[in-house]
This record gives C-alpha cells, structure tokens and sequence, in this order.
C-alpha cells in the first residue's frame, strides 16, 4: 500500500523590509557570532550606528536612477562632440562578501539632440554603486540607463576599481585593481570615437586623437 502523500509546506509569507529593531537584532548576533558581547559598553551603540551606515551606504534601492537623468537639455547649439565627465569616486560593496568595491569611473556620451547635467550623471553611478554589486554589472547598469534615456549617438563607460574582498580577505593580493568596460552605439562600432575616448581618459584632455 502506498504511503500518503504530504501536503507540501508552503512558505512563510514575506513580511517585507525588516524593522529597525530586527536589524539591531540580527547585528547583535552578529557581533556575539564574532565571539564579543554586544552588551559591553564599547558595542551598547555599535547596531545602531551599523544599521544607519547601511541606510546610507545601500541608500540607491530607494532611489530612481532614471529620475536624475530626466532633467535633460535641448539647446545644445548643435554641439555633438563626445562629453566625458572622469575620475568620479566610485563606492560599492560586493554582493559576495558585503566587502568594499573603491574606485573610479569615467563616463563619455555622444550626444544627439540632448544633454544631460554633469552632477547627474554622478548621482546616475551613485545610484547603482550604493546597492550591493558586482562590477561588470554595475558598469553595464550605468551605461545602458544612460543610453536608454538620453538615446546618444553612443556611450562608453569605464570602472577601474579595487575589491577588498581580493586585498584584505582570501588571497590577499594587494596593489590590484579590476576594470571593466562597457561601450555602444559609436563607442563599440567606431574605432576612432573609442580610441579618443580612451586617450583622454588615460592621458588627458589633451590626447585626442588627430
């Protein structure tokens, strides 16, 4: 005779975002999982100042990356030139160990009939730097916002960046930085429009091609 069949369990529903006092719970544990007592005078403060660093560190899943680009401008006198905006800071953390991804990234668009504020496009990075990341992702996500809003003729980004989950954890290699980068429209399919891009992001304002 067969067995009966069990009824599959179904999931306890989600109950969304945590409470405060549930973060300061589950950091508190933390700290005894790391063998100290979070009763101790040095740590009565340490969940509550942990839980609003996160606030601000991952501040970019309450944020619209596509809002800040929104305020464009047309009177542009016909410029269509490339505009590059480099060496922005660039602060993340890495989905695998919550660890800290440092760096910079350089940004270039070729217009077409739009242009966008610079600080936008350093609230554009920011937005999507301040959630937990990786990079290759992080780097598409910023070029392809930026293409789907403005519709340039092209766009290439660069991020050039150091993980401390490689330098201070696990292999401990120091003085390493990884780069990636992301290019489309002129950028991906005019070599000349690249290599200019690439020349006065290594070399300067000065370095473009002749």
């Amino acid at each position: 005779m067969a067995a009966p069949r069990r009824k599959a369990s179904k999931a306890a529903p989600s109950t969304g975002r945590p409470s405060r006092e549930e973060a300061h719970d589950a950091i508190r544990t933390l700290i005894r999982w790391a063998g100290d007592d979070p009763r101790r005078e040095g740590l009565l403060e340490t969940p509550d100042r942990v839980a609003r660093a996160w606030e601000e560190m991952f501040a970019g899943y309450n944020q619209d990356p596509v809002a800040f680009l929104r305020g464009t401008f047309e009177e542009i006198e016909g410029y269509d030139e490339m505009v590059i905006l480099r060496d922005i800071r660039v602060e993340s953390h890495c989905e695998h160990h919550l660890m800290p991804i440092v760096g910079t990234v350089h940004i270039a668009y070729l217009p077409e009939k739009r242009v966008v504020g610079i600080s936008k496009l350093a609230r554009l990075i920011d937005v999507y730097a301040k959630r937990l990341q990786i990079q290759e992702k992080l780097t598409a996500q910023i070029a392809n916002s930026l293409n789907d809003v403005l519709k340039p003729r092209g766009v290439g980004v660069i991020v050039n960046a150091v993980h401390h989950c490689m330098t201070t954890r696990g292999v401990h290699k120091t003085g390493v930085s990884m780069v990636t980068s992301q290019m489309l429209g002129a950028f991906r399919d005019d070599a000349r429009t690249r290599r200019e891009f690439l020349a006065i992001v290594n070399g300067g304002a000065n370095s473009r091609e002749s």
